[in-house]
């Protein structure tokens, strides 16, 4: 049970703290050669950020009982696979944006090769710690191969991958509400939904309790990526950490700019419900959960 005196922002800073410590024994030392490569990959890695996926994959984890030491590996891996992603993402083929969480992007840094490197780099390590048996303990070889099934999937050309080339494509054009609600639901969402799904495999849930926890994860993340459309209108970059009203000028597809700001807003509040409602097999061990899904929505708001 969590305690009556527990704070969203207490459970963040601890969680965050402990992936951050893992993410650190994990990833080859800045040393470890090729060290410019390997300084390049901890660079961005460690440049900040929430650590919101790995955190969701915890929190879902305890949802239902499980230990979280048992997952930090998957939590350290899909918080690589989601940097690598953010390195590409700011390539000058990509969106050529100079700021990430506040710092400088990794080409702007290593410069544009290393960092495409830098980014393969991470994505190919975190399948290396998933692949690792000795990393998780008593996990069945089944539930490991079907985590490493799951974040392969959300990454690639039927996830993230696939997302961002349709996101792509999209610039500049009129596009409808299900081609917006499938690149972002691909690009941003199915990550986030197999963070919560993995969280929810290695803690022992049950069918019930997955499947909640699945719907959960689908409204939960299509929620950030509203909430991140509207913050790329409304917030300030020091709010931001990146590059601001870069989406309009690109002519990006985004909730604003098909539905209005008060649209999109009402969109994430529908969303925010809707995560909240498929926790309520739950109890108060869930907590960080509904929290996480107030907390995506009142940043932008």
């Amino acid at each position: 049970m969590v305690n009556k005196e527990w704070q969203l922002q207490d459970y963040l800073k601890e969680k965050v703290q402990i992936v951050d410590s893992a993410l650190d024994r994990y990833l080859p030392e800045g040393t470890t050669l090729p060290a410019f490569l390997h300084e390049s990959m901890r660079y961005s890695v460690f440049a900040g950020g929430k650590r919101i996926r790995p955190v969701l994959m915890l929190a879902a984890c305890e949802a239902v009982g499980g230990e979280i030491e048992n997952i930090l590996p998957a939590a350290c891996a899909i918080e690589m696979i989601h940097t690598y992603s953010l390195i590409h993402d700011d390539l000058p083929a990509m969106d050529d944006d100079d700021l990430r969480r506040g710092n400088p992007t990794n080409h702007k840094v290593y410069g544009e090769a290393t960092a495409i490197l830098a980014g393969d780099g991470l994505l190919t390590e975190a399948f290396i710690l998933l692949s690792n048996s000795s990393h998780f303990g008593d996990v069945s070889p089944e539930a490991s191969l079907e985590v490493i099934h799951l974040l392969a999937k959300s990454s690639g050309s039927r996830g993230m991958v696939g997302g961002q080339v349709v996101d792509m494509d999209a610039e500049g054009k009129e596009i409808d509400l299900p081609t917006l609600e499938y690149i972002h639901t691909h690009k941003t969402g199915a990550l986030i939904l197999a963070a919560i799904e993995v969280g929810a495999l290695l803690g022992g849930a049950s069918d019930k309790q997955r499947q909640a926890l699945c719907q959960y994860g689908e409204a939960a993340g299509l929620a950030f990526q509203v909430a991140d459309d509207i913050l790329d209108i409304v917030a300030e970059q020091s709010q931001l950490g990146k590059d601001i009203g870069r989406d309009q000028e690109r002519g990006k597809a985004t909730y604003p700019a098909l539905l209005g700001l008060s649209g999109a807003r009402q969109r994430a509040s529908e969303l925010r419900n809707m995560a909240l409602s498929s926790l309520n097999i739950f109890d108060d061990s869930a907590r960080p959960l509904r929290e996480i899904a107030g907390f995506i929505i009142d940043r932008s708001c």
